[in-house]
């Protein structure tokens, strides 16, 4: 019998995952990952780690299976808590869901399943695994979950053939609706309850709070940039290379004050990410304020009125080769060749038309249409078809 670890988290999801590994037979041991200790920034009714520990614990208890709780809050911290101050500061937004299992899931975790003598490791992901030959060699393949609305693919963007290796995803194939039908026919404490929300194994944090602890306030001015700015109707030059035309349509508008006028104030530009229209505290305008920039060095966050002020669309974007990561190595692309994908700069976002073009420096998307709120420091994932194959951060 080969041994699989399962990260229980006290959700449905990696409820069922166990006990659908159980009935395939496979011996099956259930671990908890405690990530976080500090109760203050978490709205705690909402996703308090002990409810969930002890409904993990329930279920493994249900499934009869051994069970036991590991304490990761030290790499959690350096690894993706630091991290995410780090990229705030520099006026980046973060992806901690997709961190949260390329650092932790799948590699801290992982180790420690792989000491405990697991054949494999297995979460409650909706996604699929596959396993191809190619030149006498095996391929894995990252597949989205059948279930459209609940596909998790773009959160293991990040993973590589080593870790798809050692992973399995049960509830791969399923639809939310049986998973939470398998959980109700075995009982589970787990069937009922509401998905968690929040960042990865901490719950739904209060974000301000949260980066407060490390991100001092600092007040600043908000400046509202007129849809009609005379940079959005530039005349486009001609363009001698297709890499210079790239760069153009790849960076974004150089904002300063004078390009609007001041119309609030706020309490640190780092708290703000681009697309956000809560909390700015403007009222008084014919459409919702949206931010469509920020400078964290000037301290100004820039706003636009209406989800389709022109400042908020582009239709290209960069990734730098420190931040690049293909999940298929064999089809990376070489400087100077070019691919169609279809491709997602945010989870749950419609899958569109791009085309990947590498250059000496990286790698250029560009989408058919243009694309909302594209944001630093999150991730860009391409597929061909419904088979993830790469990814990088948005530089």
């Amino acid at each position: 019998m080969k041994r699989v670890i399962v990260g229980l988290s006290g959700g449905v999801d990696s409820s069922v995952a166990a006990h659908l590994l159980k009935e395939q037979g496979y011996e099956v041991i259930g671990l908890f990952m405690k990530n976080w200790h500090d109760d203050s920034v978490t709205i705690s009714d909402e996703c308090p780690w002990l409810e969930d520990s002890n409904d993990a614990m329930l279920v493994a208890d249900k499934l009869g299976i051994p069970f036991q709780t590991v304490d990761l809050s030290e790499q959690y911290k350096e690894r993706i808590v630091d991290y995410m101050f780090d990229e705030y500061e520099k006026g980046r937004t973060p992806n901690p869901d997709v961190l949260c299992n390329r650092e932790i899931k799948f590699d801290v975790f992982m180790d420690i399943a792989l000491e405990l003598g697991a054949d494999f490791v297995a979460t409650g992901h909706y996604c699929r695994k596959a396993t191809i030959e190619k030149n006498g060699k095996e391929i894995h393949q990252l597949l989205s979950g059948e279930d459209s609305n609940k596909d998790q693919s773009y959160f293991l963007c990040q993973l590589s053939q080593n870790q798809l290796a050692k992973a399995l995803f049960p509830i791969g194939e399923l639809q939310k609706s049986e998973v939470r039908a398998i959980a109700k026919s075995q009982d589970l404490i787990t069937a009922e309850k509401k998905d968690s929300q929040g960042l990865c194994f901490i719950g739904k944090v209060r974000l301000p709070d949260f980066l407060q602890q490390q991100l001092k306030p600092k007040e600043g001015v908000i400046v509202e940039v007129d849809a009609n700015f005379e940079t959005y109707n530039n005349c486009i030059p001609i363009f001698d290379t297709k890499e210079n035309e790239l760069a153009y349509f790849s960076k974004k508008p150089d904002y300063k004050i004078s390009d609007g006028k001041v119309v609030g104030k706020h309490q640190g530009a780092h708290y703000f990410t681009k697309g956000q229209r809560k909390g700015l505290g403007v009222g008084g305008t014919v459409e919702p304020l949206f931010v469509i920039d920020t400078d964290v060095n000037e301290n100004v966050i820039y706003t636009g009125q209406g989800k389709q002020h022109p400042g908020l669309y582009r239709h290209v974007l960069f990734v730098s080769n420190e931040e690049l990561h293909w999940v298929r190595e064999d089809l990376a692309l070489k400087e100077g060749q070019s691919m169609s994908v279809m491709a997602r700069i945010r989870y749950r976002q419609d899958l569109e038309d791009a085309t990947l073009h590498k250059v000496a420096s990286g790698l250029y998307v560009e989408f058919k249409n243009k694309q909302s709120a594209i944001t630093e420091g999150q991730f860009v994932a391409w597929y061909i078809a419904d088979e993830l194959i790469g990814s990088g951060v948005i530089s």
